[in-house]
């Protein structure tokens, strides 16, 4: 796989390639002719999630070491950082993993992407940089990030901007937000309410609320994120530029709940507990996106879980998920310290 490619093939690295989200990238960016590096340390994905012809390395984006060897075999042409753990209401309680692991593994990426030259930094942020911003949220708006997760996604945004200025180094944003869909990791027991529902009920438990379940998210189907993400290493006309990514219309978390068990035929049960620390509401303004990229095909909602639970019931859950370790309890919701 070393070596530069041929023409109008590209080498390109998606960190977090076992994930859900990563993988799907993988998928099409093969699909466009290109050849695909992946790397992941697999404590939230799975390997069997990869494509079959992605040259994966099993490694964190925090070993330096494997981040440089893994530049100096492969001649990367262009970075799609996804690899995170992306739990905005935890990484309160877990600040030094949070930084650790998405802030200072992504100056690791991008130390040597520097040094190698690569043509373009395409990253996965996130609209939690905006925090309580009214909606819908706009790229122009100016980001007040309210919890570590956010604010560690807008330190690389700014770090991404201040290399290209330094090092030329051309980049690409994306703040895609609230992804669901086929491969997610549904027994996280802290992140992606979609997959936490699909498992409560599957396992007849009562789907758990935090506060009333008014809160409003809009709920992106994998395949609407992935196919745009793909494109943009392709377009340098549209580098340099930040943009949301995602569907246009939100939820409450209570209709969300509701959609899982009509989907699966149950009646819904819900145990709505305290209310947490959170965003109210979050959604966003996708006509940038829109109109440098196209719009995807849209998937509703409904089908979009129909698919996530087919994918869970034909490939069970899975189990051995490794969540990081609590460093400040105070303050936890309850529910999480039974976890």
């Amino acid at each position: 796989m070393g070596g530069r490619p041929k023409e109008h093939e590209v080498n390109v690295l998606v960190t977090g390639v076992a994930g859900f989200l990563g993988s799907h990238l993988a998928d099409k960016l093969i699909a466009a002719g290109h050849r695909v590096v992946g790397l992941d340390d697999l404590s939230g994905g799975f390997r069997q999630n990869v494509p079959e012809s992605v040259e994966f390395v099993v490694g964190s984006v925090c070993d330096r070491g494997t981040v440089e060897r893994l530049f100096e075999k492969h001649r990367i042409d262009a970075v799609y950082h996804l690899a995170a753990y992306a739990a905005e209401g935890l990484s309160h309680f877990v600040k030094h993993f949070n930084y650790r692991n998405n802030l200072l593994g992504s100056v690791n990426l991008l130390n040597s992407s520097i040094r190698h030259g690569a043509r373009v930094f395409c990253f996965a942020s996130s609209i939690a940089v905006y925090g309580s911003a009214q909606c819908p949220m706009t790229e122009d708006m100016t980001p007040a990030p309210e919890d570590p997760y956010g604010i560690a996604k807008y330190a690389v945004e700014m770090e991404l901007a201040a290399t290209r200025r330094v090092f030329g180094l051309p980049y690409v944003v994306f703040r895609p937000h609230n992804v669901y869909g086929e491969r997610q990791n549904v027994s996280d027991p802290y992140r992606n309410v979609v997959g936490i529902f699909l498992r409560q009920a599957l396992r007849d438990q009562p789907m758990t609320v935090f506060g009333d379940g008014s809160q409003t998210r809009a709920f992106s189907h994998v395949d609407e994120v992935s196919v745009v993400m793909a494109r943009c290493v392709d377009t340098p006309q549209h580098w340099n530029q930040v943009f949301n990514l995602g569907a246009d219309t939100p939820y409450k978390v209570r209709e969300l709940a509701e959609t899982v068990a009509s989907v699966l035929g149950k009646s819904p049960r819900i145990e709505f507990l305290p209310s947490r620390m959170e965003v109210k509401h979050a959604y966003a303004d996708h006509s940038k996106v829109s109109a440098a990229f196209g719009r995807p095909e849209h998937v509703p909602l409904a089908e979009g879980v129909r698919r996530m639970a087919d994918w869970v019931t034909a490939h069970g859950i899975p189990s051995g998920t490794r969540s990081p370790r609590i460093e400040v309890d105070r303050g936890m919701p309850e529910i999480w310290l039974s976890e």
